[in-house]
Formats: structure tokens, C-alpha cells, sequence
């Protein structure tokens, strides 16, 4: 008998540990529920309050959800022919070979480029005979002449646009104003070739 009695004041031992265990994780998991529910509440209100502001906040939001749009969507690539054409090197014949890709932001503005294609090949084609082989030699001549490209080919749309429009967009004291190229309908170019001969 006295073996008995020696495991049965042990049981309650082992049963107060596990309550204790019990209470100490029904303790964490509502303190964690009570602050990812306060959490929530600030947000919340927070977004009230940016809404209930000067609709300066509204506005941003709605810029941010439209931008977020305009992700979702990749853009559309409307692939020019090659262009071959003599470069305006005076001491010696040099040939330029170019394959461009402009980029644009929907399909509807690419059907609208096909429309244009004769003014915005002569554009381009223009553009590139007045270069010279030293104007491409380096990453910066070809940037540059990507801009210029894409200057070309709205312009050829009917944009009123000029090389201006490309440079810094720089107010007072350093702020940047509203890009102008931001309403082009070409929204960037890309060479899928590159050749100097």
C-alpha cells in the first residue's frame, strides 16, 4: 500500500503542470489576438482619416491604384523593320543596322502606331543618317539615341514634341516637375540589334 500512495500524490503534480501549460498558452494566443485586433483598428482608422483629409491623400491613392493597374498589365511591343542606313561619317562609308522595338501601353495604341508607320519609319530614318559612328560608340550615344528614337516616332504620331521635352524636368530648388513624356504614346524603345560596319 505504501506504493500507492507515492503515484497518487504524483497524478496531481503532472496535472497542475499541464493546466499551467494550458492557461500560459490560452494567455499568449489571446494576447496575440488582442493585439493583431488593435492592429487592425489602427489601420482602419487611419485610412478613415487619410480619406477624411484634404483629398490630397484620396487622390494618391487613386494615382497608386491606377499605377498598380498599369503593372498588372505588361506593356505591348510593337517591333519595327530593320532599318539600314549610311551613317554621316565624312572619313569613311560606315553603315548602321538597327532593329527597333518600341514599347507602348496597350494594344490599342500599337494598332494605333501601324496607322502611322510610314511617318514614323521616315522620322527615325532621318534621325539615324544624321549620326555618326562616334555618336553610337558608347552606352551613352546608344541611350541617347534611344530617347532621340522615341522623340522620332511620336513626333511622327502627330505629338507636338521636341528635344526639350527630354531633358531634366527641374524647378526651383531642385523639385521635379510633371515629366512631359509621361502622355507619350511611345513609353520607351528598345534595340534588338545593334550594328556599325
Amino acid at each position: 500500500m505504501s506504493d500507492a500512495k507515492p503515484a497518487a500524490e504524483a497524478a496531481p503534480k503532472g496535472g497542475k503542470k499541464k493546466l499551467i501549460m494550458i492557461v500560459l498558452i490560452v494567455v499568449v494566443l489571446l494576447a496575440a489576438a488582442g493585439g493583431g485586433a488593435l492592429f487592425f483598428l489602427k489601420k482602419k482608422q487611419a485610412e478613415a482619416e487619410e480619406e477624411g483629409g484634404d483629398g490630397h491623400a484620396k487622390t494618391e491613392k487613386v494615382e497608386k491604384k491606377k499605377k498598380k493597374a498599369q503593372d498588372e498589365h505588361p506593356p505591348v511591343f510593337v517591333p519595327l523593320d530593320p532599318f539600314v542606313v549610311n551613317l554621316a561619317d565624312r572619313d569613311a562609308d560606315r553603315y548602321l543596322q538597327l532593329g527597333v522595338t518600341l514599347q507602348v501601353e496597350d494594344a490599342k495604341v500599337g494598332d494605333q502606331i501601324k496607322g502611322y508607320m510610314p511617318a514614323v519609319r521616315n522620322n527615325i530614318l532621318l534621325l539615324l543618317a544624321r549620326k555618326t559612328a562616334k555618336d553610337l560608340g558608347d552606352a551613352e550615344g546608344r541611350e541617347k539615341l534611344a530617347d532621340e528614337v522615341r522623340l522620332a516616332a511620336v513626333r511622327g504620331m502627330g505629338v507636338d514634341a521636341d528635344e526639350s521635352d527630354l531633358e531634366p524636368q527641374v524647378e526651383g530648388k531642385g523639385k521635379r516637375r510633371r515629366d512631359p513624356t509621361e502622355d507619350w504614346p511611345v513609353q520607351a524603345v528598345q534595340f534588338s540589334s545593334l550594328l556599325i560596319q
